[in-house]
């Protein structure tokens, strides 16, 4: 995709065949069943079921351990995912993995929902409150913002009903649970893909323009913290130079705006810290149009898009992050369908805690490992996964690259 959510989501124009209900995909399907909200399960007292995060994978065979919490669980579990222009992300990967893992897990197709705000606050808390109307014991949520992950998760608390916060951490929420990849791990492989990168490329004063994701994203505050986590320590020591550090943004446009203000008022600027694929694209196109050559001009990203990895390919980008949709769907249904029965998930599935700095409070998370991604392992890993396919990848100028990358 162009453009990417608040977070840095994914992007790519895989499609796959995963939908296992029709409705479920859809921005406007719904589910009705049981209508009490589950806080516990007499019928499951007597259920134990074991689950860790190291049996995620492509796959998704793990879903079918989680069986007997469905059979002793109540009500629904309703998915609202945030947009579909922003991200392409969540219509061509979330939801369908959302969807085959519910399924997997023990539930029927009317005991669940996956929904699409399509961009819109007013209709991600509509969404919301009508899912629990329907039945919802269980919410996950990819919030579009704080605020309205906030009033969805106090009209959850209200009625019953719990949340787990998908992707994107509810500022100042009450939801039970946190589901992502670990943001500050992602920002720490783009900072050290850029030293590497930076060294390879034969950058010897690496003068660099550090961006950001937009500030009022918590991710985008976390992925600033581990990349500027690695380059603070050069920029102490003199060997690389901060010209600037604009507010941020997701949008690309308006990254491409702060880059090309710097660049021009600090012609010295001889690499770019980018927080996404999304925002480097633009930049690097316009490098491209000043005469900057492949290998000189360091600049990084996250989501493993297809216009990223073909940046990638061709040298003008350093490496971008990847992070297996697939893992993060489990994660979350895993922890709604321990909570629908009324059971704690085991530690071999919550293993962390994530700070919601508006109320100082430690979050009960599953953080999942993103990889940093180059030409390197590229086959080994978005080719393999599907994530990307190869006839959309490797096309025209590409082609040569993608062989010689080892990817058919």
């Amino acid at each position: 995709m162009i453009q990417v959510a608040r977070k840095g989501a994914v992007v790519a124009s895989a499609s796959l065949a995963l939908c296992l209900a029709a409705a479920a995909c859809s921005s406007s399907s719904s589910s009705s069943g049981a209508t009490s909200p589950a806080s516990s399960s007499s019928s499951g007292a007597s259920v134990t079921v074991s689950i860790s995060v190291t049996q995620f994978d492509r796959s998704l065979s793990a879903m079918s351990t989680l069986k007997p919490l469905a059979a002793a669980g109540k009500g629904n579990v309703a998915v609202i995912l945030p947009d579909t222009v922003t991200s392409a992300r969540y219509t061509e990967f979330d939801a369908p993995y959302l969807t085959q893992a519910l399924g997997l897990a023990g539930l029927s197709s009317s005991q669940f929902s996956v929904q699409n705000a399509q961009g819109s606050d007013a209709t991600e808390l509509s969404d919301a409150q009508t899912a629990i109307t329907k039945g919802a014991s269980v919410l996950i949520m990819d919030p579009l913002d704080s605020g309205v992950g906030a009033q969805i998760e106090s009209y959850a608390k209200a009625h019953g009903v719990g949340v787990v916060d998908y992707d994107r951490l509810v500022l100042g929420g009450s939801r039970q649970y946190y589901v992502s990849f670990d943001n500050v791990k992602v920002g720490t492989l783009i900072g050290q893909g850029f030293a590497a990168c930076a060294a390879a490329w034969h950058v010897a004063k690496p003068n660099v323009l550090v961006m950001k994701g937009d500030p009022t994203d918590n991710n985008a505050t976390l992925f600033a913290q581990g990349y500027l986590g690695v380059l603070n320590p050069f920029f102490s020591s003199g060997k690389y130079v901060k010209v600037g550090e604009p507010a941020g943004t997701w949008t690309p446009t308006v990254a491409l705006t702060e880059f090309q203000q710097n660049f021009t008022a600090h012609k010295n600027i001889n690499s770019v810290l980018t927080p996404n694929d999304a925002n480097a694209a633009p930049i690097i196109h316009y490098l491209q149009t000043q005469g900057v050559k492949a290998k000189t001009f360091p600049t990084t990203g996250q989501d493993a898009s297809t216009v990223g990895l073909q940046n990638v390919l061709t040298g003008y980008q350093c490496g971008t992050v990847y992070k297996a949709i697939y893992l993060e769907a489990q994660a979350a249904v895993a922890l709604a369908m321990f909570m629908r029965a009324g059971k704690t998930p085991p530690s071999s599935l919550v293993n962390g805690t994530t700070n919601d700095s508006k109320t100082s409070t430690a979050v009960p998370s599953v953080l999942l490992s993103p990889k940093w991604v180059t030409t390197a392992n590229m086959a080994s890993t978005v080719i393999a996964d599907q994530f990307v396919k190869t006839s959309q990848l490797c096309v025209g100028q590409f082609a040569a690259a993608c062989k010689a990358a080892g990817i058919s």
